[in-house]
């Protein structure tokens, strides 16, 4: 009995030192776009523990993200589109290293699909025709006019020849917090984003992803700012969120790997 006692104890201990040392570590500050949002939040502890540095995330759209960049805001790691990543490398605001490019490191990425209430009645939205009708007979829909998935969203439309039809009855709203809240509470029967940024909400159902003719995938990628202090553990955050320990979680979550 006294020897499990003493296992335990000197578990405890190790626990607390880890936890101690993590604390007086320096913080790691991420920006990271809302469409690999559950992905980050799932793999904190295990980042933290990886890296050996607590870490805090703001999560925005991706163009909200590269705006506060661009108009100085202080980050160590940044989680957007590698076309976003791109514009920040050349204006100077990321690092590329080494097994990077100007788009940094692959991440995962996401398809686009439409939710409803849960409960609410199916609409048929499997192949082009069927997802005219359905958007043609809601009462309203829901997407954020920033968002990553909006030009494939606006493409549809266009191409489904509804554009207009649909535009009297759609809700925009900054982010997808808000555009789902707008389903949620009955404002909306439709919202679009990003099926990672569907599957974790409690109280919506997924009605399916876009038609294979409309679908396209959102790509995240991560880069370390280029005036980081925290340069070595940034890289090593980006190097675990690319790592086979995160791809268990990016599947989990509606994602595909890098």
């Amino acid at each position: 009995m006294r020897k499990y006692l003493i296992v335990a104890i000197g578990f405890v201990c190790a626990l607390l030192s880890c936890q101690k040392a993590l604390a007086q570590a320096s913080e790691v500050h991420v920006l990271a776009s809302n469409g690999i949002k559950a992905v980050v939040e799932d793999l904190l502890p295990q980042a933290e523990h990886s890296i050996g540095h607590p870490i805090t995330v703001e999560f925005s759209p991706t163009a909200n993200l590269k705006q506060k960049i661009e108009a100085g805001e202080a980050f160590d790691a940044v989680i957007v589109t590698p076309e976003a990543i791109a514009d920040l490398s050349k204006g100077g605001k990321t690092l590329e290293g080494a097994g990077t490019s100007i788009y940094g490191t692959l991440i995962s990425r996401a398809g686009i699909g439409i939710a409803i209430r849960k409960g609410a009645p199916r609409s048929d939205i499997s192949t082009p025709e069927a997802i005219k009708s359905a958007l043609l007979n809601v009462k309203a829909v829901a997407y954020a006019p920033q968002g990553a998935s909006t030009p494939a969203i606006t493409q549809m439309l266009e191409s489904l020849g509804i554009a207009d039809a649909v535009k009297s009855k759609t809700i925009l709203l900054q982010g997808s917090d808000l555009t789902i809240a707008a389903v949620l509470d009955g404002r909306a029967d439709f919202v679009i984003t990003l099926v990672s940024e569907l599957l974790p909400v409690k109280g919506l159902e997924l009605l399916g992803p876009l038609p294979d003719k409309f679908q396209q995938y959102i790509k995240f990628s991560a880069a370390v700012s280029a005036n980081t202090k925290n340069a070595e553990a940034a890289k090593a955050l980006v190097e675990f969120l690319a790592g086979p320990s995160a791809l268990p979680v990016i599947k989990a979550r509606g994602m595909e790997a890098h």
